[in-house]
């Protein structure tokens, strides 16, 4: 009998095929669970004055944090929960300006520029 076809040898071929899908399929899994577990943030990011910050907070629970601008004029707040937020430009503690009802969409960033030329950024850094 040939050894190619008997029986034995038959149960074997299955067996390894099933257990190379079984590994597919769970690394699979995992991989999907591991992109979904991720996605269940977004961010907030832009560009605004130097010397400035910038305040991201939940509308709904007033949770957030408040970043300062790089050297670049750039910030970013990652990790903030899906929902509504106000992003404020602040300096020295001041809210300068707002952005209202800015939607976090899990998985993704949100633009939010503050522009000097309609904030009028110098007359607000020279007041008292």
């Amino acid at each position: 009998m040939n050894p190619v076809f008997s029986p034995r040898f038959t149960v074997r071929r299955i067996a390894r095929r099933l257990a190379l899908a079984g590994v597919i399929g769970a690394c699979t899994v995992a991989s999907i669970s591991t992109a979904s577990a991720q996605d269940t943030a977004g961010a907030v990011f832009g560009k605004a004055p130097l010397g400035y910050s910038v305040a991201v907070r939940s509308d709904a629970t007033g949770a957030g944090r408040t970043v300062k601008v790089d050297a670049s004029g750039r910030y970013s707040a990652h990790a903030l929960p899906t929902g509504t937020y106000t992003v404020t430009l602040k300096q020295s503690g001041q809210d300068v300006a707002k952005h209202l009802n800015v939607p976090v969409i899990a998985g993704r960033g949100v633009e939010v520029d503050f522009n000097c030329s309609e904030i009028k950024c110098d007359e607000v850094a020279k007041m008292p």
